[in-house]
């Protein structure tokens, strides 16, 4: 039976159906919001892998050609690998649902969010994460608290929710939050600068609208009226659980204050390698019983050591920083040659920079095969590229395509905010001319009842045994951007001011430390990149540089060695590998777009002789006319017994008409007759 309900969400109606599409999954809804609509189904293993300790959740978001009215483009014509915009929109779906799966729950879970129909708000992400949420709710899958997604930006310092494409692009604020009815489980966005206070404001205003459409998957759950699967807790016998606690705390204490991470991991291994060996006797389950307990056990020593000594895993206080992870950034400047053609459903475009995360095997010291970049590699990509994109100079007075690459060469805790923080450097020491650098901190939360400690630059383990994990980058000004995942429920916007005033505090300290190092980006670009300069001319001047068939503008890449690319608009680039070709390229470029200016004396060449007078060309596809009386300082009975076709003579420009006729004198530009008066020699 279909079941629909509706809601205005932001002057658009956001309809949600189910019963109709997609019959076979355990949950399917379609979401229709204006003229973008997203199916998403769910389905769940009725049976759990033998062994699996953890919830196996897969979730893909698709966005298919035809939605746009598009073919696809390849040799094949079909739709190939995740793009990057699908890759980032399937985490962020993934992301505040994870969490919200009970404690036990360890089917295979697949979520799909398909755009059938995509018009060009760009809301088709966010769009996603609420039809998820409710294929999960309306299905018979352990998922109780549904949740929803919608963007907020801040357009004249309005906050406005959901806006349309066309609007972004005026928005000094972007954020995609999504959020349950009681609480924001994530956010993801970016501004230019923006005060702390600013940001959670914007969050508030998008959870707002977020209680809104919650309120309708509830509403569509109680319509649907599905009972949810019993998830059975395993349980582990409560002598086997004493045992091993007797055996390990003690043991987990003191390997949890090793300093460095290998070895702290190393003893940990080796002391539940050892309760494994002394306890898992004949059960098959029991070596499994065994390892649950210990980390288990990991779990809450950690967070009791945090919570009531302050004091963490590597002996540090809750706010310090310290340093095991490493970022080689690398800056290359390119030219417009460079720029990506991004091919999306709402249209195409280019990107002038790109940020691009590597994470190496043996930066966590691992050794496994080499694989293309995945999803976590791309989301830190795409986090550290809105973070600096803000403080890059616009195309007008930085004409380069820009690529950092940061690889990853130590880890242990937000390397994509030393990337941040490696990008700024390297685009400093590139010559950059950035407004600002920025600097980024990962953020963590231990949060037991009334017991709340905010730690600063998180660990690997206080990430995993965490309660939130909260990147903030940005400028002594400002936000440049944000990535907040809570993994619990309950976390106040006075929770989240705390966090973002300590991240504003160590921010600052690395800014300080980055200060030291390089104060501000260098005066002079490498000798090694490219040199690019940008002429403006007029757009009726365009076709004279192209030349026909374009034998001009080759003829001066021939002669010079440089890249030029001409705009409609007038704008020339010139890029070179040195300054010299390039000036070469500038001069040859003026000398065709150049226009005469009266009473300026030019070099011409005589290029048709009439009874009258002689034509001489005085630039480059530029005429004028000297007449019989202005060619000699004495009277010319013929023309051609002053000049000849292909002569070069000094011509002044006299006048130029409303026509744009050109009046020459030869005269003029001459030495008057020796002996001769000014008014003799003018007459």
């Amino acid at each position: 039976m279909a079941h629909v309900v509706e809601i205005e969400l932001a002057g658009r109606t956001l309809k949600l159906e189910t019963g109709r599409w997609a019959k076979q999954a355990d949950g399917s809804v379609v979401a229709t919001y204006g003229d973008t609509v997203v199916l998403a189904t769910a389905v769940a293993s009725r049976t759990a892998k033998a062994g699996i300790d953890f919830l196996p959740l897969t979730v893909d978001y698709q966005e298919k050609a035809y939605a746009a009215g598009k073919i696809p483009g390849g040799y094949f014509k079909r739709e190939g690998r995740p793009s990057e915009k699908e890759v980032l929109t399937s985490r962020l779906i993934d992301r505040p649902l994870r969490p919200l799966f009970p404690e036990g729950y360890y089917f295979e879970t697949q979520v799909i969010a398909a755009v059938l129909s995509a018009d060009q708000s760009g809301t088709s992400d966010v769009v996603g994460i609420t039809a998820a949420s409710a294929a999960l709710s309306v299905s018979d899958i352990p998922f109780h608290d549904p949740v929803a997604g919608v963007k907020v930006a801040r357009i004249n310092g309005e906050f406005v929710i959901n806006p349309e494409m066309a609007l972004i692009k005026d928005s000094d604020l972007h954020l995609v939050v999504a959020g349950t009815a009681d609480a924001v489980m994530m956010v993801e966005g970016g501004a230019n600068g923006l005060p702390e206070s600013v940001m959670i404001e914007a969050i508030e205003a998008a959870h707002a609208a977020i209680k809104t459409v919650v309120a309708k998957i509830l509403e569509l759950q109680k319509l649907v009226g599905r009972t949810k699967r019993t998830v059975k807790t395993e349980e582990i016998d409560p002598a086997l659980s004493a045992q091993v606690r007797q055996m390990v705390s003690g043991p987990i204490r003191e390997a949890i204050f090793i300093p460095n991470k290998t070895a702290r991991q190393e003893r940990l291994d080796q002391i539940r390698s050892e309760a494994v060996a002394k306890l898992k006797g004949e059960d098959p389950n029991r070596e499994r019983h065994v390892k649950l307990v210990f980390h288990a056990l990991e779990y809450t020593e950690v967070r009791n050591m945090i919570l009531e000594r302050k004091v963490r895993a590597d002996g540090r206080g809750p706010a310090v920083t310290r340093g095991e992870t490493q970022s080689l950034a690398v800056v290359t400047l390119g030219t417009t040659d460079d720029e990506q053609r991004i091919d999306a459903l709402e249209g195409e475009y280019y990107r002038t920079f790109m940020l691009h995360y590597n994470f190496p095997p043996f930066s966590v010291g691992e050794a496994r095969p080499l694989r293309t970049p995945g999803r976590r590699e791309v989301g830190h990509s795409a986090l550290a590229e809105r973070a600096l994109r803000s403080v890059i100079p616009g195309k007008d007075k930085f004409p380069y395509t820009l690529r950092i690459v940061s690889d990853i060469l130590e880890s242990n805790g937000s390397s994509s905010m030393a990337t941040v923080c490696g990008g700024s450097l390297a685009m400093m020491d590139a010559g950059v001319p950035i407004s600002e650098p920025v600097a980024g901190i990962a953020m963590g939360l231990i949060k037991e009842g009334d017991r709340v400690l905010v730690l600063s630059d998180i660990l690997g383990l206080e990430d995993h045994l965490g309660d939130m994990d909260f990147k903030v980058t940005g400028t002594r000004t400002g936000v440049t951007a944000l990535q907040m995942d809570i993994k619990i429920a309950g976390i106040t916007p006075a929770l989240m001011r705390q966090a973002l005033d300590q991240a504003r505090q160590g921010r600052i300290h690395i800014l300080d430390q980055m200060h030291a190092a390089l104060p501000a980006p260098r005066a002079n670009m490498s000798a090694y990149a490219p040199r690019i300069f940008v002429l403006k001319v007029k757009q009726d001047k365009i076709r004279e540089v192209i030349g026909p068939g374009g034998t001009t503008i080759r003829g001066i890449i021939a002669e010079t060695g440089v890249k030029i690319n001409v705009e409609d608009s007038g704008d020339i680039t010139i890029a070179s590998a040195d300054a010299a070709s390039a000036q070469k390229a500038i001069d040859a470029i003026n000398r065709i777009t150049e226009e005469v200016e009266v009473g300026k004396i030019y070099l011409g060449t005589v290029r048709k002789i009439m009874d009258f007078g002689a034509f001489v060309e005085v630039l480059p596809g530029t005429d004028g006319l000297v007449h019989i009386s202005q060619l000699a300082h004495h009277r010319v009975k013929a023309v051609s017994d002053e000049v000849k076709e292909g002569d070069q003579v000094m011509v002044k420009v006299m006048e130029v008409d409303k026509q744009g006729k050109i009046r020459l004198s030869r005269k003029e530009a001459m030495a008057p007759p020796a002996g001769a008066t000014s008014e003799s020699a003018g007459a």
